[in-house]
């Protein structure tokens, strides 16, 4: 077997994702109620046996580091790890990551200090299962300097990614990174027939989009970073090194979702709710690791709860209804409550009598979500205090505002709750 490192990219400042990218990196963002966006690719690298792993960020990345380390732990003898490498003045450089190559340039010395074969390397920001060594046999059989996943998608997708065109034999021999004009989409359109020779149902998705999901010869990445002041994959580096090495498509046709947006990241939890949800975090042979919690089971007194995901810890109050939402750990509902299509992060502490009795004096709500209250279509940051009677409905259907408010954020039509917020009793958005 070859000997693989692995490189998790955590992107720049994660400004489609403000506000939640606020006091958190990207990959520190939570989902699902229990996990962080980083979890999806450590976990699709442990269940593919690749337990050398390194996660490149940059911005605020304190959180980060404190889920990694209380979470990922390997036997010594395995020599295992996952560790953050955050962006640092060096006598060779004093700028910030200038792009996704320039970030993977700048740690060559990280994943060249051993003899590793391969870098394999991520996104930090994307939810989907695979199996990477299905990819590194990909990789292998075609003798490729670098391979690259490829995702069908259909032409609105397209105009949003990396596309590639194709030979019979997998090797890409074009891509264009985010074709805007029909010439140029035309240009790298895959033919549905030729599509379905290589085993994939083209299903109206007439192009094969990057997944930013790439497997390279160290050699040939150490040489490539080094020959070339290329500072992002997409649109620089692979359109050079199409020219000069075999670059393969390994094709993928599962479910695979860029969650970098508000409204997308919002829609992917949501989606999580129904009935057969196309990414299931029940999967039991390949679970998503997160850090361990010691906390009880969720007490819920008499609520009515449809298509919705209650994590631990929570306590729900008498004749709440929530509806095709997620309430994440510690979160505390109080009574007469009505939340739907929402997601609710939960809190990172309980609160006790006393700190309730400190709340009462300082006019401040409880931690957690006051009695009747009313939220829809809406994300609620971590330890956010909502008190009685709040309504967050956005009725005047604002999409994007010019303005931000102090108390909250709309993106693509969602409501976003900062961390930490308070909202006192009554409070109409």
């Amino acid at each position: 077997m070859p000997r693989v490192i692995s490189l998790i990219l955590g992107g720049g400042r994660g400004t489609r994702l403000y506000p939640l990218t606020k006091s958190r990196s990207k990959p520190a963002v939570p989902i699902a109620g229990k996990y962080r966006l980083i979890d999806i690719p450590v976990s699709n690298c442990i269940h593919s046996g690749l337990h050398r792993i390194f996660v490149v960020t940059q911005f605020n990345s304190v959180s980060l580091h404190r889920h990694i380390y209380n979470t990922y732990k390997f036997d010594p003898f395995e020599g295992g790890f996952v560790e953050i490498l955050a962006a640092q003045q060096t006598m060779q450089s004093e700028t910030w990551y200038q792009g996704t190559a320039d970030a993977v340039r700048r740690n060559i010395p990280y994943f060249t200090e051993k003899d590793y074969d391969l870098v394999v390397i991520l996104s930090g920001d994307q939810l989907y299962r695979m199996n990477l060594q299905d990819m590194i046999k990909t990789h292998q059989d075609n003798k490729a300097a670098v391979t690259i996943a490829a995702l069908p998608v259909a032409e609105a997708e397209a105009r949003s990614c990396g596309i590639m065109r194709i030979q019979a034999d997998g090797r890409v021999i074009d891509f264009e990174e985010k074709p805007k004009t029909q010439e140029k989409l035309n240009r790298v359109r895959t033919e549905p027939a030729w599509m379905e020779k290589l085993g994939l149902k083209a299903e109206g998705r007439p192009y094969l989009a990057s997944m930013g999901i790439y497997v390279f010869n160290t050699k040939v990445l150490v040489d490539l970073l080094g020959n070339s002041t290329a500072t992002d994959f997409g649109h620089e580096l692979l359109p050079q090194t199409i020219a000069s090495d075999r670059v393969q498509a390994h094709l993928f046709d599962g479910y695979w979702e860029d969650i970098g947006t508000v409204g997308a990241f919002h829609q992917a939890n949501i989606d999580l709710t129904r009935d057969n949800p196309q990414f299931d975090f029940t999967e039991g042979e390949r679970p998503i690791f997160t850090r361990p919690r010691y906390l009880p089971c969720s007490h819920i007194k008499g609520a009515t709860i449809r298509n919705s995901l209650i994590c631990d810890g929570c306590v729900i109050g008498r004749g709440s209804v929530i509806e095709n939402s997620v309430i994440g750990v510690r979160s505390i509902i109080g009574e007469n409550v009505t939340i739907r299509d929402s997601y609710l992060m939960g809190a990172d502490w309980y609160e006790q009598a006393d700190d309730h009795a400190r709340n009462q004096i300082e006019g401040l709500p409880n931690l957690g979500v006051g009695a009747g209250s009313v939220i829809q279509r809406a994300i609620v940051d971590k330890s956010a205090r909502i008190g009685k009677g709040v309504r967050i409905l956005n009725e005047a259907g604002v999409v994007e505002p010019e303005n931000d408010a102090p108390t909250h954020v709309i993106r693509d039509g969602v409501v976003v709750i900062p961390k930490q917020t308070i909202l006192r009793e009554g409070t109409v958005i």
